[in-house]
């Protein structure tokens, strides 16, 4: 599906533009500068996964980075090239949506109900215990 959604980006003529910038141009369009953190925690992703995405969003001149309020952190905001992509991000995110609602009307079985079922199966058994327990029980 994110191959898909970047396909219909090189369709309209969006360039250096991946999936995963999607939300995180979004928030900021909508809050205003963050840290890497605070964008991390906005998107729920990890600070390791967020500063990856701002350098790569940097690198296609979507954000740009400067000294935060102490010297450990820096603030991310979008850039004039970042702002103009919002209006279409948005416009492509309800879409999305919407096909995702759509397709899941074509299965038997909900795809955000996969999500929920397989989250309390973990939590009844963590994906940790599980591995280790097929590792320990060899090939």
């Amino acid at each position: 599906m994110d191959a898909d959604i970047g396909r219909l980006y090189a369709a309209r003529g969006v360039t250096g533009v991946r999936p995963r910038f999607s939300m995180a141009l979004i928030r900021l369009h909508h809050r205003g500068p963050m840290t890497v953190k605070e964008l991390a925690e906005q998107i729920d992703v990890s600070h390791s996964a967020m500063s990856q995405t701002v350098t790569a969003m940097r690198s296609e001149g979507l954000v740009e980075t400067a000294p935060g309020r102490d010297a450990r952190t820096r603030d991310v905001r979008l850039t004039e090239k970042g702002r103009a992509l919002v209006p279409f991000l948005e416009a492509e995110w309800r879409a999305t949506e919407r096909a995702f609602a759509e397709l899941e009307t074509e299965l038997p079985y909900a795809l955000t109900q996969v999500v929920e079922d397989m989250a309390a199966a973990l939590r009844r058994r963590p994906f940790l215990d599980r591995i280790t327990a097929a590792l320990d029980e060899g090939p």
